[in-house]
């Protein structure tokens, strides 16, 4: 019969095809697994990055909620002012209205990748503008449970980084990465951040201070899409581990494109901001 020699064949061309088949798959499995836990934790932390620019400038109301051991609460209502720059950090501006006693308070920080962030704070009592050093940048802002490094912009050049492995927070698949600060002068040894694999949006950080010692947990929830691609989170808690206080940051009244310039985030202009 001539039959069998032609089923013969296509029996050895279809095994050939699973073959390459398999060999492919067992390259790309290689190529995966050569990709080192720094370089997954800088890929993983490069994605979260790029999905957030474009946005321009952004208005935004605040309440900041300031919580002591007890649970009694402070409450100060904010605006802040952001202008995203290119090829550098952010710039924002921080304006207290309420309570009286520190309204008219003003924070502008200038964030930068490499060089150390520029921040000044006017206290409306002392009628100056004081500008932050980089050795207190791990000082509490405003007596809160936030240090002023908190406040700046995350740069990729900031940190370097490891993936140390997956985990699900908040119901959402994610990827677990620490965080390692280049600037000497930051009061932590590193943090954990926990960013879910579908938007890439940061939910949780572990800050860990100068002796390795879990200081403090950042939650942040409730989160809303802006101009259908930005992600913001409409409530921040941050939980200090070691004094048992704790500050929320409730946000609201989001504003994008808004025509903001560089022109309006003067430190010469801080005692007359509104």
């Amino acid at each position: 019969m001539t039959v069998l020699p032609s089923y013969k064949k296509a029996a050895r061309q279809v095994l050939a095809s699973i073959a390459t088949l398999a060999l492919l798959s067992g390259a790309a499995s290689q190529t995966a697994m050569a990709q080192t836990a720094e370089e997954q934790g800088l890929s993983i932390s490069k994605e979260a990055k790029a999905r957030d620019l474009g946005w321009g400038d952004s208005t935004a109301d605040m309440l900041m909620v300031l919580r002591n051991t007890q649970g009694q609460e402070s409450i100060r209502e904010i605006k802040i002012r952001s202008l995203e720059i290119e090829n550098d950090g952010d710039k924002s501006l921080t304006i207290f209205n309420k309570p009286r006693d520190v309204k008219g308070t003003a924070f502008l920080s200038f964030s930068h990748p490499v060089a150390a962030d520029e921040q000044w704070l006017y206290l409306p009592a002392l009628k100056r503008v004081k500008r932050i050093s980089s050795r207190n940048k791990s000082g509490p802002f405003m007596g809160s449970e936030f240090a002023f490094e908190d406040l700046s912009s995350f740069e990729i050049e900031k940190y370097t980084y490891k993936y140390i492995g997956d985990e699900v927070y908040q119901d959402q698949d994610s990827f677990m990465v620490e965080q390692y600060p280049v600037d000497e002068n930051s009061g932590y040894t590193k943090r954990i951040v926990w960013i879910d694999k579908a938007e890439y949006r940061v939910l949780k950080t572990d800050f860990y201070d100068r002796k390795n010692s879990l200081l403090k947990t950042l939650v942040n929830s409730e989160y809303q899409q802006y101009l259908g691609k930005y992600w913001r989170a409409n409530s921040m808690n941050m939980q200090n581990h070691q004094n048992g206080k704790s500050t929320e940051l409730k946000w609201n009244n989001y504003a994008f494109k808004t025509g903001l310039k560089e022109s309006d985030f003067n430190k010469n202009s801080l005692k007359r901001v509104r």
